[in-house]
């Protein structure tokens, strides 16, 4: 008998066919095959523990298990429950068909099922092929209850299954649906930022857009607070983001006590990290800290300390909103699309600039320390915007600051003109405006296409900063809910474009 399971390859499934026959030759002898990892190979004592705890029988002729196809490296312990029934249906007869039903956990020595990594990227598969049902660990449960039209039949152990295999008695169904969060609380809040009107306008426009900010400021100017508070205006999660996000972090295995993901990230990784962590990668890839940034932020506070390696890694994932990994056996494609958030001091000392205290950097270590971001990085960043530091005056004013929950008002209302604009296209936002439509979605008329054209040819920008400042200017119009560009928005896209 076939039993029906599923694989990974980064965040896409495949259909796993597991058999099982028992032969001549060493007693006992149990062996798994079609290429599976250490983990797999393990599982043959996890099943013959599982199911001997349980008073049943275990073959004691030699048993074969094949994973179909053979060509497909799998890993992981989820396998563990399909081998057990694949291992029982040659001794029992099972009182239900089971040609539509998927099946996946990982079996203790009690027969006790535990949870596993990338059960919504599979019952999601499952449902895609027309699979009824799907039997999984208890804990698995919620993510799995994101998927609809599929029969969800959460098991805490492998006597349930047993149960409902010889017996007839089926488990549960799951006929509840996560609970969404309604109103999300955020620890930082613009009203309670002192000042610093004009990053406020620049991290707005960038969450309006998505368009990625690079903060420059001497220590202690504000630019972490700013970054940190960035994700209480940024709107709320919709439900297909929901489900894309709960992908990637049950595949990483970074859901939190099995719940989905109804928030959106905020990724700070320290600039120690390496390529493969900010990345992804590994022997089997997992989502690296850019797609555990996917429709978020990712922050590289310090930026010019991370490595060089892994600020050019970001080139391509930047540009095109995810990431390639290959492998041996396979190509893996995460998704990160996120938005990104620098800060960096202007110099090692910290205050090239400042104009109360004197920098003491020497004109090489200025120079090498501007060079530790490359040009091509540079260039990729839509919003470049200097923080001062406040003035005493305006740290002990009591003058009350816009909230947050006022700007996002805003920020809804522009990213509702953009979904509109984008309606039959597989684009969200401004910043992912293609050169194909460019002309369409920013169109500007004579005078302004030439005033443009002269301030491009005086600063010697280049062709990529061009469309980036007609989509900040575009993103501008929007938030002024005005269908078309203006000199006032080019002006402003130019100078937040061009300011460091």
């Amino acid at each position: 008998m076939k039993i029906l399971s599923a694989g990974l390859l980064g965040l896409k499934a495949e259909l796993i066919e597991v058999e099982s026959c028992l032969g001549g030759g060493e007693l006992g002898l149990f062996s798994i095959v079609g290429l599976p990892d250490k983990s797999i190979s393990e599982a043959k004592e996890r099943v013959r523990g599982a199911i001997s705890s349980l008073g049943l029988k275990f073959p004691k002729r030699k048993v074969v298990v094949n994973l179909a196809p053979a060509d497909f490296k799998k890993y992981g312990p989820g396998y563990d429950l399909p081998i057990a029934i694949s291992v029982l249906s040659n001794l029992y007869a099972f009182k239900k068909n089971l040609e539509n039903s998927f099946f996946i956990g990982e079996l203790s020595l009690n027969g006790d099922l535990r949870c596993v990594n990338g059960v919504l990227p599979i019952v999601s598969f499952a449902q895609e092929i027309g699979i009824k049902n799907i039997y999984l660990p208890f804990d698995n449960f919620l993510e799995a209850s994101l998927i609809r039209n599929i029969n969800i039949f959460p098991v805490k152990n492998l006597k349930e299954i047993v149960s409902f295999l010889i017996k007839g008695v089926e488990p549960k169904k799951v006929q509840t649906f996560p609970e969404m969060k309604k109103e999300v609380f955020h620890s930082f809040d613009f009203k309670n930022i002192r000042g610093h009107f004009q990053a406020k306008r620049a991290l707005e426009l960038a969450v309006a857009g998505a368009h990625n900010i690079l903060m420059s400021g001497p220590p202690g100017s504000g630019k972490t607070i700013l970054a940190k508070s960035v994700i209480s205006i940024m709107p709320p999660l919709d439900d297909k983001e929901i489900v894309e996000l709960t992908k990637i972090y049950s595949v990483a295995g970074k859901l939190e006590d099995k719940k989905v993901i109804q928030v959106r990230p905020f990724r700070s990784p320290h600039h120690t990290a390496s390529s493969p962590a900010i990345i992804g990668g590994g022997s089997y890839p997992l989502p690296g800290e850019i797609s555990l940034a996917h429709r978020g932020i990712l922050f590289l506070d310090e930026l010019p300390e991370f490595s060089r390696v892994v600020l050019e890694n970001l080139r391509q994932p930047l540009e095109d909103g995810n990431i390639n990994i290959c492998r041996v056996f396979g190509s893996f494609s995460f998704p990160a699309r996120f938005m990104l958030i620098g800060a960096m001091n202007p110099c090692p000392c910290g205050y090239f600039g400042d104009k109360t205290k004197n920098c003491v950097c020497s004109k090489n270590q200025l120079d090498s320390y501007q060079k530790k971001i490359s040009g091509p990085i540079k260039d990729r960043i839509d919003i470049k915007i200097n923080v001062s530091r406040l003035k005493i005056d305006e740290l002990t004013s009591f003058q009350e600051t816009e909230s947050s929950s006022s700007v996002v008002k805003r920020i809804i209302a522009a990213q509702k003109i953009q979904k509109a604009r984008f309606v039959n296209l597989n684009i969200l936002f401004n910043s992912e405006i293609d050169h194909r439509t460019i002309n369409k979605f920013c169109f500007l008329d004579n005078k302004d296409q030439y005033f443009l054209k002269k301030i491009i040819e005086k600063l010697d920008l280049s062709t990529r900063s061009y469309f980036k400042i007609l989509k900040l200017a575009r993103t501008l119009a929007d938030l002024r809910q005005s269908e078309n560009i203006n000199r006032q928005d080019l002006n402003e896209a130019l100078f937040y474009h061009s300011s460091l």
